[in-house]
C-alpha cells in the first residue's frame, strides 16, 4: 500500500485517530486522510522539521499545515529542496513564499492590490486611509496589522519589528470591501477550480483574538461571479508551472474590478469541510500522481 505524508506543524496534532477541530488542529487533515483511505492509501501527518521523520520511505509527500515556517523560511526550504516527490515542488514554494511575487504578476498585467514593499533598511511609505502592515514571507495573518492615519507611529514600530527580525515587509491600502462583502478564495485542485469560499475581515480583531474558532465564524462557502473565476484560471494560466497540485487565489473586489491579494500555492487552508466532494478531488489527484511518478 502507498503511503503518502502530509507536511505539517508541531502545533498539529499528527494522532491519526483524532477526528475534532480544536484550537491547534487542521480543520483539512481528517477530511484528506479519510478521503486517501478510501482509495486505498495510507497517510501519515509529520511535522516538516522533525528530524526523526524519514521523508524518503513516503511515496509523495504534500505540503499542507507548515504554517510555522514563515520566520525561517531558509530552513523551510532547505527541508522542502531535501524531500522526494514533493507537491508542491520545491520551485513552486520557493517563489510563492515570498510576496514579492505580487510584483511579477501586476507586471504581467493582472489587477493586484496595490503593494509597497519595504525591505530591511529601507524607510516605510504609508499610503492614505487605511492600511495592512504584514511580513513578506508570512502566513494567514500572523504577524499583520491593520492602520489608520492616526496610528503612523504604531506601524513604523511593526515595520521596525519586523526589520529588526530581518523580514521584508509589505504595505498594501486597506479595501474596505473586505468589511463588507470580505475575500473570495478560490480553490483549484490539479489545475481545475474545485470551490470557493467568502472569508470575513480578519484584521479587525486583535491577534490574541483570531483563534481557530474565529477564523472558522469568518467562512462561508460562496458563489462564484464568472469574471473571478475567469480572473483567477488567467492569473494560475501565466505561471510557469502546469502541475499544480492545488492553488488558492485569494480576490477583492476594488472599484476597477476583482484584484489579487494573495497566490496561495506554498500551505493554503483548502477549506475541504465546505465543499462535499473537494476533498476526494484531493486525494484522487495524489493518487493520479501517483501512478505517473
Amino acid at each position: 500500500m502507498s503511503v503518502i505524508g502530509i507536511a505539517s506543524c508541531a502545533g498539529v496534532d499528527t494522532n491519526p485517530s483524532s477526528r475534532f477541530v480544536g484550537a491547534n488542529v487542521d480543520p483539512d487533515s481528517p477530511f484528506l486522510i479519510d478521503a486517501l483511505n478510501s482509495l486505498g492509501l495510507s497517510a501519515e501527518l509529520a511535522v516538516w522539521d522533525d528530524q526523526s521523520v524519514d521523508w524518503d520511505r513516503f511515496d509523495l509527500t504534500v505540503v499542507r499545515s507548515t504554517w510555522d515556517y514563515s520566520s525561517r523560511r531558509d530552513e523551510f526550504l532547505s527541508w522542502a529542496k531535501s524531500v522526494p516527490r514533493l507537491l508542491n515542488r520545491y520551485d513552486v514554494l520557493e517563489y510563492s513564499s515570498d510576496k514579492h511575487y505580487l510584483e511579477d504578476l501586476g507586471a504581467a498585467g493582472h489587477r493586484i492590490v496595490p503593494s509597497f514593499f519595504c525591505d530591511v533598511g529601507e524607510a516605510p511609505f504609508f499610503p492614505s486611509g487605511d492600511f495592512v502592515v504584514k511580513p513578506c514571507v508570512g502566513a494567514g495573518s500572523i504577524d499583520a496589522a491593520r492602520y489608520g492615519p492616526e496610528l503612523l507611529d504604531d506601524a513604523r514600530a511593526h515595520v521596525r519589528r519586523l526589520h529588526e527580525a530581518w523580514r521584508d515587509v509589505l504595505i498594501q491600502p486597506y479595501e474596505s470591501s473586505v468589511d463588507e462583502k470580505g475575500e473570495l478564495a478560490l480553490v483549484f485542485i490539479d489545475g481545475v477550480f474545485s470551490h470557493a469560499v467568502t472569508k470575513g475581515a480578519m484584521l479587525n480583531t486583535p491577534p490574541s483574538e483570531r483563534d481557530a474558532l474565529f477564523r472558522l465564524e469568518q467562512l462561508s462557502s460562496a458563489h462564484v461571479e464568472s469574471d473571478a473565476l475567469v480572473f483567477g484560471e488567467r492569473v494560475l494560466g501565466d505561471l510557469e508551472w502546469d502541475d499544480l497540485l492545488y492553488a488558492r487565489v485569494d480576490l477583492v473586489r476594488t472599484e476597477s474590478g476583482w484584484a489579487l491579494m494573495e497566490l496561495e500555492l506554498v500551505e493554503p487552508s483548502l477549506f475541504l469541510q465546505f465543499n462535499e466532494g473537494a476533498a476526494l478531488r484531493l486525494a484522487s489527484a495524489i493518487a493520479r500522481r501517483l501512478e505517473h511518478d
